[in-house]
């Protein structure tokens, strides 16, 4: 395989990084289905076409780029996906499509011919910033999420996800899912394990159960200046404790708890609110933690909400359980690779895929740590070296 490939991983990833950045924070605005997500779909066919790789459409918004028959089964399907959170880093999901592409340069450069079909992907709405439910795509292709569900869903301009895909989304493929007899995932680290073990590369053991829980506050609007204190139904106190409290509880139990999204109504600097939406993002590292840690902020916030005088909805809008990749094919391919093994609290859509076929994760390094921000990085020969770790793994998987 090719010495110079951190050049041509900085050449071909220099063709996607003006994409959707903003000139302000340096972050990504490439939301699900709109135009800089769209330009970069656009590029995914342009770059399977370069290697006459046959793209299709799931009907849900996934792309697929194939090398070998489309129609024949037992495929290895890798990639990742292309939109952000807002003002996101650059490498949390193009990464994994730009390293899939550049594998089958490798695999060809060396005359890999493989024996199963390869097929790469790009799925859509994996962050769920645009329409509020993560791995949207993933979840529709494998039947997790109802195609009726997934229409309706709506972004903050009032936008269907069943408008903004053009037709109505095709919901379950079990006649496509039923292709694909394993898939790999490259992703950048969202943390600083790899840094710490001085390691370019690591194989994913399982991911955190996690899910986001909506909780609607309602109290009594009215002026800021005549209201006395005493008379107040306010749902920002309301919703200010149950921030503090999901901390706390979080905390007690070594688990991950963000409210990092919030809605105000009227949204006006001096009137009390009349309704105040929250959404709490929470992740531990069994169901038991996380099922309690949901549990102990409900209450809290309904107590707070007693003593507040409003009133609050809780509604669970996504949950994913435990996600233990499949143990045979980690340890297979940490070996392949004499690379560690490592857990995440993050969600992915190898995480949806994973209780359908066997399914394994590539990390490669982050020198920052930081993911969800402008300040996410790897360094090209890192890149590289995930390069060179995915054409291992597809040659491995794909020549058997």
């Amino acid at each position: 395989m090719s010495d110079d490939l951190s050049a041509r991983f900085r050449a071909l990833w220099d063709e996607i990084a003006p994409v959707g950045r903003d000139a302000d924070s340096g972050g990504y605005l490439r939301y699900a289905l709109t135009e800089p997500e769209r330009e970069l779909r656009a590029w995914f066919r342009a770059q399977a076409e370069r290697r006459d790789m046959p793209v299709t459409e799931d009907g849900n918004g996934n792309l697929f780029a194939h090398w070998g028959d489309p129609e024949a089964p037992d495929a290895v399907l890798t990639g990742s996906h292309f939109d952000s959170v807002p003002h996101g880093g650059a490498y949390d999901g193009p990464l994994g499509i730009v390293s899939a592409f550049l594998a089958v340069d490798e695999l060809r450069a060396a005359g890999v011919t493989p024996a199963r079909p390869l097929v790469l992907g790009a799925f859509v709405e994996e962050e769920g910033a645009r329409f509020g439910v993560p791995c949207l795509g993933s979840r529709l292709l494998t039947g997790a999420l109802s195609a009726e569900r997934a229409a309706g869903l709506r972004d903050a301009a009032g936008v269907s996800f069943a408008e903004a895909l053009g037709d109505r989304p095709a919901g379950a493929r079990p006649e496509l899912l039923g292709r694909f007899g394993a898939f790999v995932e490259l992703h950048v680290e969202q943390g600083r394990a790899l840094v710490d073990t001085d390691a370019p590369v690591a194989v994913a053991s399982a991911i955190w159960p996690h899910g986001r829980w909506r909780f609607d506050v309602v109290g009594e609007g009215n002026h800021a200046g005549t209201t006395r204190m005493a008379d107040r139904r306010d749902p920002m106190l309301t919703y200010a404790f149950t921030v503090l409290a999901a901390n706390k509880e979080a905390r007690l139990r070594g688990a991950h708890a963000t409210v990092g999204r919030v809605a105000v109504e009227p949204n006006a600097t001096n009137a009390i609110p009349s309704k105040v939406t929250g959404w709490l993002d929470a992740r531990a590292a069994d169901p038991q933690t996380l099922t309690g840690l949901i549990d102990a902020v409900r209450g809290k916030l309904a107590e707070r909400a007693r003593r507040d005088g409003t009133e609050v909805t809780v509604t669970e809008e996504s949950a994913t359980p435990l996600v233990a990749f499949d143990g045979g094919l980690a340890k297979r391919l940490a070996t392949l690779l004499d690379a560690p093994v490592l857990p995440t609290g993050a969600g992915h859509d190898a995480g949806v895929l994973a209780g359908h076929l066997p399914t394994a994760m590539l990390f490669v390094r982050n020198p920052t740590g930081i993911s969800h921000s402008p300040a996410e990085a790897a360094t090209d020969d890192d890149c590289a070296a995930g390069v060179r770790a995915l054409a291992q793994v597809l040659e491995e998987l794909t020549c058997v």
